[in-house]
């Protein structure tokens, strides 16, 4: 079941990644995804889809400092060296690493105090594995969590 106010409004990625997450960990569970945006799917015990949240994607983010500012570089997306950056481009590269660890450590954070402790947590899409060295209490990295949920999708309704 969808629980979103309105289920046509939820990309079909979200649902399949939420059900691929649930049918290999079960409930709850949270599944982040580093995609062009950062996506945070909430799935519950009974393996209900609830929502989520939706960030800009770190890339999106770097990208929008460049174009967006007058000085600023366009600058890879690294671990930075130090958190304090001497440069433009390593502080950039700081402020853009540090803060996603940081935005997705806490929206874990919030949406298992409202889902339960015990959430286990699924990363995928392609910064995953930049982020995921940072994160604590992630259960499991799978990189194709959405093509997973497709082929789930097409066992259960095959018949």
């Amino acid at each position: 079941p969808i629980l979103y106010e309105h289920p046509a409004e939820v990309g079909a990625d979200r649902i399949v990644a939420s059900l691929a997450a649930f049918e290999k960990l079960g409930g709850p569970a949270i599944v982040v995804d580093f995609g062009t945006a950062t996506t945070f799917d909430a799935v519950s015990e009974k393996g209900e889809y609830l929502g989520g949240a939706i960030a800009p994607g770190i890339q999106s983010a770097a990208e929008s400092l460049y174009l967006k500012t007058a000085k600023l570089p366009r600058i890879d997306i690294v671990k930075p060296k130090h958190a304090v950056g001497r440069t433009t481009v390593a502080s950039m590269q700081s402020g853009v690493y540090f803060g996603y660890v940081g935005l997705v450590s806490k929206i874990i954070e919030v949406i298992k105090n409202e889902i339960g402790k015990n959430a286990k947590v699924v990363t995928t899409g392609g910064f995953a594995s930049l982020i995921l060295p940072e994160l604590d209490g992630v259960a499991v990295h799978e990189p194709f969590l959405v093509l997973e949920g497709l082929r789930i999708m097409y066992e259960k309704n095959r018949s």
